[in-house]
């Protein structure tokens, strides 16, 4: 029986050269790079391999490029891999659904170059976002919770990414007395350069124009359980797992307690399929107490070779 789960990083994990000495020496590689770019209408190859970091964290050149980083690896590595699970982290949960083959490459593709024009366009000057660090998770809830009944606004922890890291989301007002009220607590606050509340109520209406559009693709049952942002668990059901990705984009993500569940499901050997190693890192500190547990980053040509 496998133990393996794959997870798939999500926005704030691009950089610079990604997915190029794949890309180079596999053809299928290339083929999806220029897939993506016909799709999107974006030079994602020029962005990525040459181009500038601030280019390069724009959210509809990011979310068709990181996915497709993600998805060649996994198509480059799949015969290899035997996984229990999958997962993504925001963004990430797309190649998760690519991984399960609940939606074909095409589908995906053009749900994340959506995905990423949504974002990109749904500014908001009251809208922010904070990460908020060296707190344990009911210190941030009371914070929050304190910070809306303050000043009347919209708050909520967007992603619970460790026991001891979180990212809050929401009125600018909100957040910013969350932050005042960290460092108090011997916590950490760091305002992040986003242009909305993402994972709240802010993106509703973008988040029912990508739902529209998830409606008319054609969802299969996952071959592989794929552990949900929304509720931290799998979902065997097309139709159910599909209404529960409809609210990814307005809801918290969970990736703590989806790797705690993967734990508690027989996971023990964690294969992060992207750049940076940004969820590796987060695994470690959210699994540290617990026996048998392995974290393996691969991100390049080379690292998945090796394997």
């Amino acid at each position: 029986m496998s133990t393996q789960s794959i997870i798939f990083p999500g926005q704030g994990s691009q950089e610079p050269g990604m997915g190029r000495d794949l890309a180079e020496h596999w053809s299928e590689a290339m083929d999806l790079w220029k897939k993506a770019e016909r799709l999107s209408g974006l030079p994602l190859r020029e962005i990525y391999w040459d181009g500038d970091e601030n280019a390069m964290a724009v959210t509809r050149n990011l979310q068709p490029a990181l996915t497709v980083v993600n998805m060649n690896l996994w198509c480059f590595l799949a015969e290899k891999l035997s996984p229990a699970g999958v997962a993504g982290h925001s963004l990430g949960e797309f190649a998760a659904l690519f991984a399960a083959r609940v939606l074909s490459v095409d589908e995906i593709l053009e749900l994340v170059c959506l995905r990423g024009k949504l974002m990109d366009e749904a500014t908001n000057q009251d809208g922010r976002m904070a990460a908020i660090l060296k707190l344990k998770q009911a210190v941030v809830e009371e914070l929050v919770a304190a910070a809306a009944s303050l000043t009347g606004q919209e708050i909520r922890i967007a992603n619970y990414n460790t026991p001891g890291q979180f990212v809050i989301s929401g009125h600018a007002q909100a957040v910013d007395h969350v932050c005042a009220n960290a460092k108090p607590h011997k916590g950490r606050a760091l305002v992040l350069p986003v242009s909305n509340a993402f994972h709240s109520p802010y993106m509703s209406e973008a988040g029912d124009e990508l739902a529209k559009f998830m409606d008319r693709l054609d969802w299969h049952d996952p071959k592989i359980p794929v552990y949900l942002n929304v509720t931290a668990r799998p979902e065997a059901d097309a139709r159910a797992l599909k209404e529960t990705v409809k609210r990814q984009m307005t809801s918290s993500v969970h990736w703590t307690q989806t790797i705690e569940n993967q734990y508690a499901d027989g996971m023990r050997s964690f294969v992060e399929l992207g750049p940076k190693g940004a969820l590796s890192r987060m695994i470690s500190q959210i699994l540290k107490d617990r026996d048998g547990v392995e974290t393996l980053s691969v991100s390049t040509l080379e690292q998945a070779a090796s394997l």
